[in-house]
């Protein structure tokens, strides 16, 4: 069997777009390129589109019969990244997205064998698009709530396309990924790569 430090770490991202099925989606297309460039320092990743799932609203882990956020948390518990992808609407991140982080919220009565709670060791980064204003308030909204639950976001732990307000194309739509956002998307995956392998080696202290 493999040790802890021979397993490839695993990353899982959430898009949490509006847009259910196979219909083109900006926000598959920026979490596909961070889970390209986490490839590249040897993170094993798969992308999730939650509103193709009935996650119920709530704030509990399992929120009774019907409820698919038990099958998707098992996922997000089994990564050691968390990669969350919204689009932007009327300036804010999906309800989507929120919704999330509602359900996140359970894991803080959630906790290890000594103590710690079980989201301690894990990181959580985050892509954000959209033709308006409003990635970098996102971007805050979303650290903040991962990191209460026990996330831990790394250096530049962001990264997003905002285009120009009030026109109609999308992140989707470029002919080429502007070198602002490449060089941001990264970043980002150096760093949670090499954070997420600190953490598995060097646990936070049990309380």
């Amino acid at each position: 069997m493999d040790s802890p430090e021979q397993t490839p770490l695993r990353a899982v991202a959430l898009n949490c777009t509006l847009k259910p099925g196979d219909e083109p989606s900006s926000t598959e297309l920026l979490l596909s390129q961070v889970l390209g460039e986490l490839a590249l320092h040897g993170v094993v990743g798969s992308q999730l589109r939650v509103v193709d799932h009935d996650v119920k609203p709530g704030v509990d882990a399992d929120m009774g019969e019907g409820d698919a956020w038990p099958t998707l948390r098992e996922q997000v518990l089994a990564a050691d990244i968390l990669v969350i992808g919204t689009p932007t609407w009327m300036g804010h991140m999906s309800s989507v997205a929120q919704r999330v982080l509602e359900r996140l919220d359970a894991e803080l009565s959630e906790t290890d064998a000594e103590g710690r709670p079980h989201l301690f060791g894990k990181v959580a980064v985050t892509a954000v698009v959209g033709n308006e204003d409003g990635a970098h308030k996102i971007t805050a909204d979303l650290f903040q709530g991962l990191n209460d639950v026990g996330y831990t976001i790394p250096a530049q732990g962001g990264t997003y396309w905002n285009g120009e307000a009030m026109q109609s194309v999308d992140y989707k739509d470029l002919d080429e990924t502007p070198e602002a956002v490449a060089s941001a998307t990264r970043t980002l995956a150096r760093n949670a790569a090499a954070l997420a392998e600190l953490l598995r080696s060097n646990p936070y202290p049990a309380g």
